[in-house]
């Protein structure tokens, strides 16, 4: 497997265990962090060629990675 850029682990290592214990006890963290990991693969695939897609398809999905990205940290940083 390769290494996907932009994993949650890596972009808030300092909370890697609060994720642990809210993707177990927060349903809508969980989906959060389910969405925001497929979102970044995609974009992860897009930018290696290896699904590629237009360029304004690839910043939507950007986009949508940093949307879900924030509404995760005001979760982790306000537990």
């Amino acid at each position: 497997m390769s290494n996907t850029p932009h994993e949650l682990a890596d972009e808030f290592p300092e909370k890697a265990a609060l994720m642990s214990q809210l993707k177990q006890s927060d349903a809508h963290f969980a989906k959060l962090a389910d969405e925001y990991h497929e979102v970044n693969r995609a974009v992860h695939r897009a930018e290696t060629n290896v699904e590629p897609v237009s360029a304004q398809a690839e910043t939507e999905m950007r986009k949508q990675r940093a949307v879900l990205k924030d509404e995760i940290w005001g979760i982790l940083s306000k537990a």
